[in-house]
């Protein structure tokens, strides 16, 4: 297919696969709030239990969200141990125990405290790199952070709470931490754009198998494991067709693969 076609028809999905397309995706959710604050830790929340079937993940998420209620902000920043084991003690996700859980929460209400917002913490290590070419450095930086506050709270980290702070040093392709930053900095309807310090050609596509076999297909990635390198290989090669916001076909090219759509 030639450039001017694929990007013809990326953009055709970009603007097909508006609002009225975002169910069912853990995005949903964000949606359902107006404060700042709560939009993302509910997308912190989103992005961390995004992965298996999207059926299961929107149990998950109704069933967490459900607890949290109206102010999920307000709840997570004042949660002790009583309600944690009163609220998640029979809470799993796939392979994420109850103590996965349990220990993610903890460190979410750990860096509400004292950040005030996830953002005011992810934004000390992208200052500190705001010259890279994309987020690599300070997203390992971030991961291996609140994988640190696991650490000192519980003297072990598990291969789930592992899995939640990915970081791109060790390959990972990051997926579930690249759609929070997407959410959060990105703006149009589907994506907030609460986090306008970073510019969006710092973003790194989230890959997962629906993206990835969707690109090896449009020959926007040679590469066949899904990994940190595939997710570089593409978002660079969606930036000869928007080098400002390459990352906005994401929606569309994820939800082209998960309902079977022809591209």
């Amino acid at each position: 297919m030639k450039n001017s076609v694929l990007k013809q028809r990326l953009d055709y999905h970009y603007k097909a696969f508006d609002k009225s397309q975002i169910e069912p995706d853990p995005l949903q959710f964000l949606h359902l709030y107006k404060d700042k604050k709560d939009i993302e830790v509910v997308g912190f929340i989103s992005s961390v239990f995004a992965y298996g079937n999207v059926k299961q993940i929107i149990n998950t998420l109704n069933s967490i969200f459900n607890i949290l209620g109206e102010q999920p902000y307000d709840f997570i920043k004042n949660i002790d141990e009583k309600l944690l084991q009163e609220y998640f003690g029979n809470t799993i996700h796939r392979f994420y125990t109850s103590k996965d859980i349990q220990n993610f929460f903890r460190v979410l209400n750990s860096v509400l405290n004292e950040e005030g917002t996830i953002k005011n913490l992810f934004l000390k290590f992208y200052f500190e790199h705001q010259n890279d070419k994309n987020l690599k450095l300070p997203l390992s930086k971030f991961s291996n952070h609140l994988l640190t506050v696991i650490h000192l709270n519980s003297k072990k980290i598990t291969t789930g709470c592992r899995f939640m702070f990915a970081d791109p040093f060790t390959g990972s392709a990051c997926k579930r931490m690249n759609l929070f930053l997407r959410w959060m900095i990105r703006k149009d309807e589907l994506d907030f754009g609460l986090w306008n310090e970073i510019p969006t050609e710092k973003l790194i596509i989230p890959v997962d198998t629906h993206v990835a076999r969707i690109c090896r297909e449009l020959k926007l990635t040679t590469k066949k494991n899904v990994s940190w390198k595939m997710a570089e290989d593409i978002t660079e090669n969606l930036k000869k067709f928007d080098p400002v916001d390459p990352v906005k076909y994401d929606f569309a090219i994820c939800h082209l693969g998960m309902r079977k759509i022809i591209f």
